[in-house]
């Protein structure tokens, strides 16, 4: 899996890479055929106090996902980030398996067995 960290007005402290490299490491579990993450860190500036803003897009063969959170600092939003990740790369791993699954089994409920006598 390959990771690319990008601070957008700002250079990230090691501290965070490595909090932030943690965190998505543990993506591999859920979907281990993660291809590479990019994730995108930034401050909210509209505002007095500036929250901080994380974008996280994964890619999965067929599939791009993409999670952006906010919080007071970057790793709050990270969590938040990597939590809804979590669910949406659980919820397509599921879809997947229901379509591969679902076929076979709803052509044979589907099916007259009365018709067949041996």
């Amino acid at each position: 899996m390959n990771r690319k960290i990008q601070a957008d007005g700002f250079v990230a402290d090691l501290k965070l890479v490595e909090f932030i490299e943690a965190k998505t490491d543990k993506l591999i579990t859920f979907h281990d055929q993660i291809i590479d993450i990019d994730i995108k860190l930034k401050t909210d500036s509209h505002q007095k106090i500036k929250d901080k803003i994380v974008h996280i897009l994964c890619h999965i063969p067929s599939s791009n996902l993409f999670v952006e959170a906010k919080a007071k600092s970057f790793e709050e939003a990270t969590d938040e980030a990597v939590e809804d990740l979590k669910r949406q790369i659980k919820r397509k791993k599921e879809i997947a398996l229901g379509k591969a699954t679902s076929g076979s089994a709803e052509s044979l409920q589907d099916r007259d067995w009365e018709d067949y006598d041996d």
